[in-house]
């Protein structure tokens, strides 16, 4: 039939006979299923010499550039019981207005004048600071005083030392003289009583001259007393002034003393008088805090206690805020094995949940319903997935993303390299990974 071999059954075997040799007799419809194959076959060697854009896919969700933009949880600062509700969710709200009111639990903030007795205890505490300060400037006056005091009487006493020491040297010279005049009368006696041994002179001669020596002698005597006291007086002298010196230095030490206790009683009532203001200005600040005030512009998205009179802990979640005006971006998750490939700066096409999309994922250029980005971080350290995260921002400011809310989902398909359709099936039958990608940053996106 196919004469492939030398035993030819052509005359042999009638094979038209057989229908479905008549039929194969038909070669019209051979050439037309030939032709259409060979089209076929050239529009498939084609199709893979066509450019194929190499992608990394990813999923992730809808969130904001910045911390600051996103969702935002409201919580209390002290346990209180709830007492009145501003807003209800849904409600824009701006920074500072109020979301509820709460009262205290703790009976240590029960009294309703707690601010006004707290001050009262603090000027009650400056005023006894106020006489610690009279205090000490009094006992500073009276220490200089007593050291004015003693410079006074140092000097006095200084005098009185001179005096007596010149009144001791005068004694000297009065005793010496008195010496002299006592040796002069007794060699005028000495000199009569041998003139009367002789006989040339009388015995009231002798007897005056007797009477001289015995006054000279007690003149001497009288003098040295003199002298004698004059000394003691020296001594007394320097005696005072060493008393006065310990006597002021004594009072001055005692009034210095004083002084430091008054000072030491004055830093306890400051201590005591800041420990007040700061206790009452926390009083202050936590009757504010009964106050749940909004931290910024936005609108209320959840309510978490139930109602009027339901008691909060320190730090419970009140409600969530949404930002108002937010600057969108996605987190998305890419494979360990493809981190290598991505930069800052990719080029990266997002599919919105919910937005109508025709995707080619080689051919991003004929794709509808993707919105363009580019990657602004890369997370360094794994997920608790086993993935990278990665943040996408708008790369076109004249393209704006579709409206859609913070944490709606997304798809990500990171662009790479243009390659041909053969080498990607090539690539992906061996297993290889994407064409290493560096893309091409503007100068001013480098210099950064």
């Amino acid at each position: 039939m196919l004469e492939i071999s030398n035993n030819s059954l052509k005359n042999k075997v009638n094979l038209k006979g057989f229908s479905s040799f008549r039929r194969l007799e038909d070669t019209e419809r051979f050439k037309i299923f030939s032709r259409l194959l060979k089209g076929f076959s050239v529009f498939i060697l084609i199709l893979l010499f066509l450019p194929w854009t190499q992608n990394i896919r990813g999923k992730g969700a809808v969130t904001t550039l910045t911390p600051d933009q996103r969702p935002q949880q409201i919580q209390t600062v002290i346990a209180g019981r709830i007492e009145r509700w501003y807003v209800r969710e849904g409600d824009r709200v701006e920074k500072g207005d109020t979301i509820l009111y709460m009262s205290e639990v703790k009976d240590d903030y029960f009294d309703l004048a707690l601010i006004e007795r707290t001050q009262g205890q603090v000027d009650a505490k400056n005023e006894k600071v106020v006489a610690y300060q009279a205090k000490v400037s009094a006992l500073a006056n009276q220490k200089s005083a007593l050291i004015q005091e003693l410079a006074l009487k140092k000097e006095q006493a200084q005098n009185k030392l001179i005096q007596a020491q010149l009144s001791a040297q005068s004694d000297s010279i009065e005793l010496i003289a008195a010496k002299l005049e006592r040796n002069i009368a007794q060699t005028q006696l000495d000199r009569t009583q041998n003139l009367f041994d002789q006989g040339l002179k009388a015995v009231t001669d002798v007897e005056d001259k007797k009477l001289k020596f015995q006054s000279a002698q007690a003149k001497t005597i009288a003098q040295e007393n003199k002298w004698l006291s004059s000394k003691n007086s020296i001594i007394n002298a320097r005696v005072d002034l060493v008393r006065l010196a310990a006597e002021y230095g004594e009072k001055i030490a005692k009034a210095e003393s004083e002084q430091m206790s008054a000072r030491s009683d004055r830093s306890e009532s400051e201590a005591d008088v800041y420990k007040l203001q700061n206790q009452m200005s926390n009083y202050q600040t936590r009757k504010d805090l009964r106050y749940v005030l909004a931290p910024r512009d936005g609108y209320i998205n959840k309510i978490a206690p139930a109602g009027i009179g339901e008691t909060l802990k320190e730090g419970e979640e009140v409600a969530t805020i949404l930002p108002e005006l937010v600057d969108l971006a996605v987190e998305t998750y890419i494979r360990p094995i493809d981190i290598p490939l991505v930069r800052i700066g990719t080029h990266v096409q997002i599919l919105f949940d919910g937005w109508p999309t025709v995707v080619f994922s080689g051919w991003p250029g004929i794709s509808y319903g993707t919105f363009g980005g580019k990657v602004v971080a890369i997370e360094n350290n794994i997920s608790a997935n086993g993935m990278y995260r990665l943040l996408i921002a708008p790369d076109d400011p004249d393209q704006d993303w579709p409206e859609v809310r913070v944490g709606s989902g997304a798809q990500t398909l990171a662009l790479l390299d243009d390659v041909p359709i053969w080498f990607e099936l090539w690539r992906n039958l061996n297993g290889f990974p994407p064409n290493y990608y560096q893309p091409n940053l503007k100068e001013n996106d480098q210099k950064k």
